[in-house]
């Protein structure tokens, strides 16, 4: 489970004034929750995941850095996650295959797959630990966010952004980043993210989003 560049946009593009607390569901080896932590410097994070021995690294990762008091890795799936908390940011890069082939590589499988049933569970769960003013920041495949979106209603969660990601000016929309709250407002015009200019060069966007995070840069 390799850091991915769904994974490290999402984290870096989410907005927030001040959350106390962030939830990041699905968090694999903890990049996510480690962007968040340098982002949010007050904020407490929470990373769950399903994957044993990704929680492991997680944890790892998490003791090793120097977030690691504002850190915790929880083994569970999100529907059964305890927790007395109310989440002023919950962000997650989930599994994304909804009735598709599943990976033939069973862990990998647990990573990518979800169907139908897992993304209602996950919008029912975060519906519950969401604070009333907080926000649920997610990067999916274009079919499967407006499924998501249009899902969301039923749980009280409302679309508030969405962020069109495409890999140049000549490919059509790969990703949505969208968030989602219970603040019923009609969301604004979408914006367009582009990860490449040319074959191999990153737009300046895309360099001054993750600068902070990837030496490269």
């Amino acid at each position: 489970m390799k850091i991915n560049t769904d994974g490290v946009l999402l984290a870096a593009i989410v907005t927030h004034d001040n959350p106390e607390y962030t939830l990041d569901i699905g968090t694999g080896t903890g990049v996510i929750a480690l962007m968040l932590a340098q982002r949010f410097p007050k904020t407490l994070v929470d990373a769950v995941e399903i994957d044993e021995s990704a929680a492991n690294t997680a944890l790892g990762n998490f003791a090793g850095s120097k977030f690691a008091e504002r850190t915790a890795a929880h083994l569970s799936p999100i529907e059964h996650y305890q927790t007395t908390r109310k989440y002023d940011l919950v962000v997650s890069n989930p599994p994304f295959f909804v009735n598709d082939l599943k990976n033939p590589e069973i862990r990998k499988g647990i990573a990518r797959h979800a169907d139908e049933e897992f993304f209602d569970a996950l919008l029912q769960k975060v519906s519950e630990i969401l604070s009333p003013t907080g926000s649920f920041w997610l990067i999916l495949p274009v079919k499967q966010a407006e499924l998501l979106v249009e899902n969301a209603t039923q749980y009280g969660l409302s679309l508030q952004k969405r962020i069109d990601v495409c890999s140049d000016l000549s490919k059509p929309v790969i990703r949505h980043i969208i968030c989602l709250s219970k603040n019923n407002q009609p969301p604004p015009p979408s914006e367009n993210f582009y990860i490449y200019e040319s074959k191999g060069v990153h737009t300046l966007a895309y360099k001054e989003l993750l600068k902070d995070f990837f030496l490269a840069f």
